[in-house]
């Protein structure tokens, strides 16, 4: 077994406001990528706040509607845009695994947790232990959407995981490779000029990295929330099916 000995974690700041992190994604253009008017973030923001009383949860698009590949560029660290590395073209065949995911544009998660306490461990035997705490792992997309809105959530040393993202292969087996969020040392294909900018990547399965923990929320939650502007009868939904 790894080493359980809680690793020693930062504290981060709070989450911004659902509202001001909807204004942040629309101002990356995140709406666009997703065929989303930005009303539909802001109202679904705006709703979504009232009904949770600012609970610290994260704004979140479907990776269907804003894949991984097109997320990854607007992370910035240093004015370094974010990137995936070269040997992942596959990034966005990475899907929901062991993972509930809403079926709507837009979800929340609350609770959200780097893992800094096990990293060190495999994703193999991390899984588990998430299960066990009633903790699920982030989405590759998810764990994106959380550096967007607070970069501090990357730090040297201190990166993540996000195992509830897999590919599944033509064979029905599970790809080994794990994506992983991180900062580029600019070695090796990285290239000098990324040196401290962030990058999606991947880790083997069944390996162990001191430097990266497992992000994980309490939940996930989506779909109907009252209406700011209305009455207790009058309700605003925001339920779409995912585009194809």
């Amino acid at each position: 077994m790894p080493d359980t000995t809680p690793a020693t974690s930062s504290v981060l700041p709070a989450l911004s406001a659902l509202t001001t992190q909807a204004e942040r994604l629309i101002e990356l253009g995140v709406h666009e990528i997703a065929g989303l008017p930005a009303t539909d973030i802001r109202t679904f923001a705006a709703a979504a706040e009232a009904a949770a009383g600012g609970d610290g949860a994260l704004l979140a698009v479907h990776p269907d509607r804003a894949p991984a590949s097109a997320l990854a560029p607007l992370l910035r660290r240093d004015d370094k845009p974010g990137f995936v590395v070269t040997d992942m073209a596959d990034v966005d065949g990475f899907a929901p695994c062991t993972v509930e995911l809403p079926e709507a544009p837009l979800h929340l998660l609350t609770g959200l947790d780097r893992g800094d306490h096990i990293a060190n461990w495999s994703p193999d035997e991390a899984l588990p232990a998430l299960t066990e705490e009633n903790r699920t792992p982030l989405l590759l997309t998810e764990g994106i959407h959380w550096v967007l809105q607070q970069p501090a959530a990357l730090e040297r040393n201190r990166c993540f995981m996000t195992i509830g993202s897999r590919l599944l292969k033509a064979d029905g087996t599970l790809d080994a490779r794990t994506p992983a969020i991180w900062i580029s040392n600019g070695t090796g294909r990285d290239g000098r000029e990324r040196r401290n900018a962030p990058k999606v990547g991947w880790c083997w399965w069944g390996n162990r990295h001191t430097w990266l923990g497992f992000a994980s929320a309490t939940g996930r939650r989506g779909g109907e929330f009252q209406d700011p502007g209305g009455s207790r009868e009058q309700r605003k939904v925001l339920v779409a099916e995912p585009r194809a």
